[in-house]
C-alpha cells in the first residue's frame, strides 16, 4: 500500500503552529492509511529547549540531516530551504513508486520549487500549503533584495503553484491575490484557516487550573515568538509612554530578539515588562493570567494572512489590542468578531492611548470582548472544522 507523504519545514517538539498543523494532519490520516513524515530537526523557535524526538507515532517519521537557519538571516534562510528541498527531491525520487500523494508544508520558495520538480517528474499528485507569499513578504520583512533577484523569485514561485496539482492558502484574500498576480485558476486554490485545538482551551478553562490572582497588576500579554519582524519593541515603547499604575507589560516567549530586548528594558523602574518562557502546551495557562493579548506586526505583515497567535488569542477569551493594516484579514476577523481594537501598525501614541482606555474599562466590558472572540474563533479556527477540510483535499488527490 502507498504512503501519503508530508513534507513540513517544522514538526514537533517544536511548538509552533505550522509544526502541529502537520502533526495533525498526519495523526488524522494515519488512523486510515499509511502516512510518512519529513522534517529537518528541530530549530524554531530560537532559544527554545527541544525534548527528545518522538518515536511512538503511528506513522513513519523521517528527521532529514539538512542544514537549518533559525536565526533571521536571508542567506542562511535560503541555504537551510535548498538543504531540505534537495533531501526531499532524493527520497521522492527513490521512493516515488510508493508515493500515493505529497502534501508540502515547507519553506519557500526552493524548497517548495523542489518538492514540486520531483513530483511532477515522477507523475506524484502534490498540495502545496502556502503560509505567507513570497518573494513580496521579503520586502514587508525589510530584507533588501535587487530588482533581479525578485523578479527570479517571483518566477519561481510562479512555477510551483502553477505545477502543484492543489493549492491550500490560509485566506481569501490571498487565493484572490495568488489568482490576480500568479494567473492560477481560483478553482485550484482551496482556503483552509490554520486552526488551534480549542479543546486544550476549554477543558483548561473548566478544570480552573490556575486563577489570576486578585492582586495581580492589569496584565497586557504578547505571547509568539519575539524576532525582528514580530514588533515586540513597539509594545515596549508604547507601554512605557502610557505610564499606566498598577500595570504590567508580559513578553511570553523565544525568539531572536529576546536577550537584546531583555537587556535594553533591564533597570527600568516606570512600569514592569517582565519575560516569560512558555513551555510546551502552556499556552492556555499563560494567556489564562492576561488582561488584554496584544497582537502587533509592522506594516504589510498582515495584508494576505492571520497570524497563527490570533485563533489562540480568541480562545483565550481575552479581549485583543491588534496593531495591524486597516483592511488586513486579521483586522476584518476582529472587527467582525467584536473582540478588541484594531490599530495602525507601528504607531506608539496610539497603542499608548488605547492600553490607557482599555486599562479604564469595566470588567464585564472586557470578559464580553473576550466572549466574542472565543464565538468567532469556534465558528471559523476550530481545529475540527479546518482539519477535516485538508485531509478531504489529501485523501481526494
Amino acid at each position: 500500500m502507498k504512503t501519503n507523504l508530508i513534507i513540513s519545514a517544522v514538526f514537533p517538539p517544536e511548538p509552533v503552529v505550522s509544526a502541529k498543523l502537520s502533526f495533525d494532519i498526519a495523526n488524522a490520516i494515519s488512523a486510515k492509511e499509511i502516512v510518512t513524515v519529513i522534517s529537518p530537526k528541530p530549530s524554531r523557535p530560537l532559544g527554545f529547549k527541544f525534548n527528545t524526538m518522538n518515536s511512538e507515532y503511528n506513522f513513519n517519521h523521517i528527521q532529514s540531516n539538512s542544514f537549518v537557519s533559525p536565526q533571521p538571516n536571508i542567506l542562511g534562510r535560503f541555504i537551510e530551504s535548498y538543504s531540505f528541498g534537495k533531501y526531499c527531491y532524493k527520497y521522492i525520487s527513490k521512493n516515488h513508486k510508493n508515493i500515493k500523494v505529497i502534501y508540502a508544508n515547507t519553506w519557500p520558495l526552493i524548497a517548495q520549487c523542489l518538492a514540486v520538480a520531483a513530483a511532477n517528474k515522477f507523475n506524484v499528485p502534490i498540495i502545496i500549503h502556502v503560509q505567507d507569499i513570497y518573494p513580496e513578504s521579503l520586502t514587508k520583512k525589510k530584507y533588501l533584495i535587487g530588482k533581479l533577484l525578485y523578479f527570479i523569485l517571483f518566477r519561481i514561485d510562479k512555477y510551483v503553484l502553477k505545477n502543484a496539482d492543489k493549492i491550500i492558502t490560509i485566506s481569501e484574500k490571498m487565493k484572490l491575490y495568488l489568482t490576480e498576480t500568479r494567473k492560477i485558476s481560483y478553482d485550484k486554490i482551496n482556503v483552509v484557516l490554520n486552526w488551534q485545538d480549542e479543546k486544550t482551551f476549554v477543558k483548561y478553562e473548566q478544570e480552573d487550573k490556575l486563577k489570576k490572582s486578585n492582586h495581580a497588576p492589569f496584565t497586557f500579554m504578547y505571547l509568539g515568538n519575539i524576532g525582528a519582524t514580530a514588533g515586540v519593541q513597539l509594545l515596549i515603547n508604547s507601554f512605557l509612554d502610557a505610564k499606566l499604575s498598577n500595570s504590567r507589560l508580559v513578553i511570553a516567549g523565544s525568539g531572536s530578539m529576546r536577550k537584546i530586548l531583555e537587556k535594553k528594558v533591564n533597570g527600568i523602574k516606570e512600569g514592569t515588562i517582565e519575560f516569560w518562557s512558555v513551555p510546551d502546551g502552556k499556552v492556555p495557562e499563560i494567556q489564562s493570567l492576561a488582561d488584554v493579548l496584544l497582537l502587533p506586526l509592522i506594516k504589510g505583515a498582515a495584508s494576505f494572512s492571520i497570524p497563527s497567535k490570533l485563533p489562540a488569542y480568541m480562545f483565550s477569551k481575552k479581549p485583543i489590542i491588534a496593531c495591524v493594516d486597516d483592511g488586513s484579514d486579521s483586522a476584518s476577523c476582529i472587527k467582525e468578531a467584536n473582540c478588541g481594537y484594531v490599530l495602525e501598525p507601528e504607531n506608539i501614541k496610539q497603542l499608548s492611548k488605547c492600553m490607557t482606555e482599555i486599562r479604564n474599562l469595566p470588567a464585564e466590558k472586557l470578559i464580553k470582548m473576550g466572549e466574542n472572540g472565543f464565538t468567532y474563533a469556534c465558528k471559523n479556527m476550530s481545529k475540527d472544522l479546518n482539519l477535516e477540510k485538508i485531509i478531504f483535499l489529501i485523501m481526494k488527490s
